[in-house]
């Protein structure tokens, strides 16, 4: 893998960051349910990264938002991006590691996402049952992590907005 900078993200990355999800993602993404988890809630402070080339051009970035499931706490992690130029040099898995482990060292015990299984199975993540994405949101696509042991273990219920 190239060399990048990674580095917490900044209030002024936010368009920058925002530009490139645009670029990875298709147009409406904003419409999605996990979008309705975000609106006027900042993301995790540290968590979410930006990874930098050589010259400083924004190459990868993630996100994790902080979530309730019924009477838990949970990161939710995405978007994640890697611009077309550097994708498959494994830098979008190195973010999705890299916060993974910071989450954990901030003490969060359970993250979650939306994604494709037979991709985040790599990072540990499985299918989440009884946990209730908003609507429209494939329940296969509803996927957990355990930051701390058993960590989702009778964890369930709906995800709703953060509110502390």
């Amino acid at each position: 893998m190239q060399q990048f900078g990674i580095r917490p993200e900044e209030p002024k990355d936010w368009w920058e960051v925002e530009a490139l999800y645009d670029l990875c993602f298709a147009p409406g993404r904003e419409a999605l349910s996990s979008y309705r988890l975000r609106d006027d809630v900042p993301p995790v402070s540290g968590l979410s990264m930006v990874a930098r080339d050589g010259q400083g051009i924004l190459a990868g970035a993630i996100r994790f938002w902080p979530v309730h499931v019924g009477a838990h706490d949970a990161l939710l992690l995405g978007p994640v991006a890697v611009h077309p130029t550097h994708q498959g040099e494994g830098l979008g898995g190195y973010l999705i590691r890299e916060g993974i482990e910071a989450g954990r060292a901030k003490g969060w015990e359970r993250v979650m996402l939306v994604g494709d299984a037979p991709y985040y199975s790599r990072f540990g993540f499985a299918r989440l049952e009884g946990v209730e994405m908003p609507p429209p949101t494939n329940p296969d696509r509803v996927l957990g992590l355990d930051l701390a042991p058993g960590a989702w273990q009778g964890t369930g219920g709906e995800v709703t907005r953060w509110t502390r």
